[in-house]
């Protein structure tokens, strides 16, 4: 953890490097992959674990609601964090093992076609792991969103986002901030095919 041997300042100068660093093209990417779903009405699915699954949430609340400016008549995006069905994720992982937590959930939600968001910093969580490996078996787009080395997951997605920072909170960091660009851009991509009408009111 940086934050053991860096002071605030210093801290925050890290972080603003490690946001220059970041990949521009694999985030623009993602855009396209989340506005081709859009437009072809397939589902957006988000998993993580522990602070990566609470990005998972996060991030789902906000391409659910944060994308639209006419919320009666605007088209809504198919989306949904496996992170949150509690009752699923405890009866998957007590009678089954942890690592199935999300495959066994796709298995039952998912379509070809549909997208795969997986979250893990180190990029080799197993329960993200089989997840993906299926997702990729059954016709879905895969993106990988890591972080340190990228781990196995840098890999295996079709797609990658990868802040390369060996801190686990700054990693964390670095996935919200990116994330929030791409709240914004798929707001403006959206709203590009709304009415007029419905853009002044």
């Amino acid at each position: 953890m940086l934050g053991w041997t860096l002071g605030a300042k210093d801290y925050l100068d890290r972080v603003c490097r490690e946001v220059q660093a970041l990949d521009l093209g694999q985030l623009e990417n993602i855009s396209q992959i989340i506005e081709d779903a859009y437009h072809a009405g397939r589902f957006v699915f988000i998993i993580g674990n522990g602070g990566s699954g609470s990005t998972a949430s996060h991030i789902c609340e906000d391409l659910a609601k944060a994308t639209l400016r006419d919320f009666e008549g605007q088209k809504r995006l198919k989306v949904l964090s496996l992170t949150d069905n509690t009752a699923g994720i405890m009866a998957w992982g007590n009678d089954e093992g942890y690592d199935r937590i999300f495959i066994e959930q796709l298995k039952n939600l998912a379509s070809p076609g549909d997208v795969l968001l997986a979250i893990s910093g180190s990029g080799n969580s197993p329960n993200i792991l089989r997840a993906v490996e299926w997702a990729n078996a059954n016709g879905m787009t895969s993106v990988g969103i890591t972080g340190f080395g990228g781990g196995k997951l840098k890999s295996l997605g079709h797609h990658n986002f990868h802040a390369g920072v060996d801190d686990m909170g700054m990693v964390e960091s670095l996935h919200l901030v990116a994330f929030h660009w791409i709240i914004d851009d798929l707001n403006r991509r959206f709203a590009k095919f709304m009415p007029a009408a419905a853009l002044a009111g």
